[in-house]
C-alpha cells in the first residue's frame, strides 16, 4: 500500500527551503525535542480521527519517537469549518514546528499561505484529475442500483478539488446514462434540502464525494440517505459501517500510519524534495448487506464477491 503525499511539485517547493537549511544546523538539532504540527479537519472526539492518530502515533513510536522524550506532536482541530481551518493554520505556523502534517485540501490551502520554509506532509485520497475518483463509485451505483439515473454529488463546493471532480463526472456520467446533480452543501440544513428534493423523483441515487465537511457530518447524511431510500455510494468505509449502503475508498488509518514515515525520514534530515510522491492504489469496497436489503436491492453476486468487506 502507499501513501499520497500531496503532489510533486508541491513537495519541491515547500521541501524547497528545508532543502536549503545547513545540513550541520540539522547536526545541530537533532539532541532537542522535535516538535510535529498536525492539523486535522475533524473534531478531536471522532473516534474515526482518534483511530488515525494512534496509527499514526504508534508508527512514529516503532521508528523511534517517543511522545516527551525526542518528540513532541500538537493537533489542531478545524472540525469541518474553513474559518476555522484558516485560524489554526495561522496558530501552527507560528508555534514553528519542525514539520507539518495536514489530511484535508483546505488544510494544505491554509497552510501555503503561512509558510514556504515548513516541510509539509500532505495526505490526500487521490488527485480530483483521475478518472477513477468518479467512474468506479458511478459504476459501482449503477451495478447495484441499475434503475438510478439521476445522481445527486454531494461535497463542499469549498473544496479545491471540487472543479476537477466535476470534470471527471461530465466525462463519464454519460457513459453510464446517468445525469448528474451538482448539490452544493455549505451548512447541515443544505443537506437535509438536496436529498429531500432528489427524493421527490424517482430514480434518485447520491455520490457522496471525500470531505471534510461531509465526513463530519455523516451520520446526518447517511440517515437521510435510508430514511429516503436513496442508493448511495460513499467514499470511506466507516460511512458504510454507520449504516450507508456501499463505501469506495482509501484506508485513511493507513495512509496517516504511513505518512509517519515520512515525517520520521524529514526530522532525521532527508530533503522533503527528494522523497518519493505516491499515490494510492489500494481501495476498499465495503458493501453493507443489511441497508441493501432494506432498500429492496439484490446485490450481485459478481460484486459481493469483489468487496473487501461485506456487513450482514
Amino acid at each position: 500500500m502507499t501513501v499520497t503525499i500531496g503532489r510533486r511539485e508541491l513537495l519541491v517547493a515547500l521541501g524547497g527551503a528545508a532543502a536549503a537549511w545547513p545540513l550541520a544546523a540539522r547536526a545541530q538539532q537533532s539532541s532537542r525535542i522535535r516538535r510535529v504540527g498536525v492539523l486535522m479537519g475533524l473534531t478531536e472526539s471522532d473516534p474515526e480521527a482518534q483511530s488515525r492518530i494512534a496509527a499514526f502515533h504508534k508508527t512514529l513510536q516503532g521508528l523511534g519517537w517517543t511522545e516527551g522524550r525526542n518528540v513532541q506532536v500538537d493537533y489542531y482541530w478545524a472540525a469541518g469549518d474553513i474559518d476555522r481551518t484558516h485560524t489554526l493554520a495561522k496558530e501552527l505556523v507560528s508555534s514553528a514546528p519542525d514539520v507539518i502534517v495536514v489530511n484535508t485540501p483546505p488544510g494544505l490551502s491554509a497552510l501555503r499561505v503561512e509558510t514556504h520554509t515548513i516541510p509539509i506532509v500532505f495526505v490526500q485520497l487521490l488527485d480530483a484529475s483521475e478518472s477513477t475518483v468518479v467512474l468506479n463509485p458511478l459504476a459501482l451505483l449503477k451495478e447495484i442500483a441499475p434503475s438510478v439515473s439521476r445522481v445527486a454529488i454531494l461535497q463542499n463546493p469549498n473544496h479545491p478539488s471540487w472543479a476537477g471532480y466535476q470534470g471527471s463526472i461530465a466525462k463519464t456520467a454519460p457513459l453510464l446514462g446517468v445525469q448528474p446533480i451538482r448539490a452544493h452543501i455549505y451548512t447541515p440544513a443544505d443537506i437535509d434540502n438536496v436529498l429531500d428534493a432528489l427524493a421527490r423523483e424517482p430514480n434518485g441515487g447520491l455520490l457522496v464525494l471525500p470531505d471534510t465537511f461531509t465526513t463530519v457530518h455523516r451520520d446526518k447524511i447517511v440517515a437521510l440517505a435510508d430514511y429516503h431510500r436513496l442508493p448511495a455510494v460513499y467514499p470511506l468505509r466507516f460511512f458504510a459501517t454507520g449504516g450507508g449502503l456501499m463505501a469506495y475508498g482509501a484506508d485513511l488509518v493507513e495512509l496517516l500510519r504511513l505518512s509517519a514515515s515520512y515525517v520520521d525520514r524529514i526530522l532525521r534530515g532527508a530533503r522533503p524534495s527528494d522523497l518519493p510522491v505516491q499515490s494510492s492504489t489500494k481501495f476498499e469496497l465495503i458493501i453493507n448487506l443489511k441497508t441493501a436489503k432494506a432498500l429492496g436491492l439484490d446485490i450481485p453476486a459478481t460484486l459481493l464477491a469483489r468487496a473487501d468487506e461485506v456487513i450482514e
